[in-house]
């Protein structure tokens, strides 16, 4: 099992499950849109989420939710670069959210450690760019894509089938000459997966894992835990959020991607301190 992260300058110990902040600078985005379009209240949000404990921030300036219709490069660049810019001067670890190659060239050059890519890699020139820019890289499964990819999704096995899809992106990265240190798998929970399918890779994360890569887990205030709990505004999945959370790292999540930093670190610290009372 690979216990270290190289994100660029960045190192991460994997002895403990990770916490990743999401901020959207969109309008639209499913739990927050429209709460962080100002750059200055972004760059507030994501300096608050590092003080709750966030050991690194996830910038996306297109929406994927459900039904999303995508956004130009002029556009989301317009979105992430500025607060990008600034919290890389703040020494503040970012990655972002994008599948755009030419938005990636410039990320990369302007210190983001890590591209968080919802295509999983779709072509050799942005595995080739992960590895000329030497930065992490975190690659999603997807079945389809954002505004279609709800539309009746089916797999033969969907923990084979992720798994299958995810080593073989793992693959071309390696080729590509992109360290193991700087890879990690993300099963992709809500794109293009039923509920039940997503419980099911919640069950099985070690089974998706690949090459002992790490794996992150994005299931915060998603759509799954409203149908689960009956609560239709995602800012009131705190709670489903953060029980998510502690089952994902009990289950090998090695990196939790959420909204709510504060009360995740809280509740996994509880579970580590109880597992080592055992």
């Amino acid at each position: 099992m690979i216990r270290q992260l190289v994100c660029g300058e960045f190192r991460f110990d994997l002895e403990r499950p990770l916490i990743m902040g999401v901020v959207n600078v969109t309008p639209d985005s499913f739990s927050d849109g429209g709460d962080f379009i100002d750059p200055a209240k972004a760059i507030a949000f994501a300096e608050r989420l590092v003080a709750q404990g966030a050991d690194l921030v996830d910038i996306g300036g297109e929406s994927t939710r459900p039904g999303a219709e995508l956004v130009t490069l002029e556009t989301e660049r317009s979105r992430v670069l500025p607060v990008l810019t600034e919290l890389v001067k703040m020494g503040i670890p970012v990655s972002v959210d994008t599948n755009k190659l030419a938005l990636m060239h410039e990320v990369a050059d302007q210190g983001a450690c890590m591209i968080n890519d919802i295509t999983g890699v779709a072509n050799q020139e942005t595995a080739r760019l992960i590895a000329t820019k030497n930065i992490g890289v975190c690659v999603m499964h997807m079945k389809g894509a954002p505004k279609d990819m709800q539309d009746a999704p089916t797999y033969d096995d969907v923990v084979a089938d992720v798994q299958r899809f995810l080593a073989n992106r793992v693959n071309v990265l390696i080729d590509a000459g992109v360290s193991r240190e700087s890879i990690v798998i993300d099963p992709g929970f809500g794109f293009g997966k039923t509920i039940d399918h997503n419980l099911t890779l919640l069950n099985n994360l070690e089974k998706i894992r690949v090459e002992g890569l790490p794996v992150l887990v994005g299931l915060s205030r998603k759509s799954m835990l409203g149908h689960i709990t009956g609560k239709t505004d995602p800012k009131d999945r705190l709670g489903a959020s953060i029980s998510s959370a502690v089952l994902a790292a009990i289950r090998g999540a090695d990196i939790i991607r959420v909204h709510d930093v504060n009360e995740t670190k809280d509740a996994l610290l509880i579970w580590r301190e109880l597992e080592r009372h055992k």
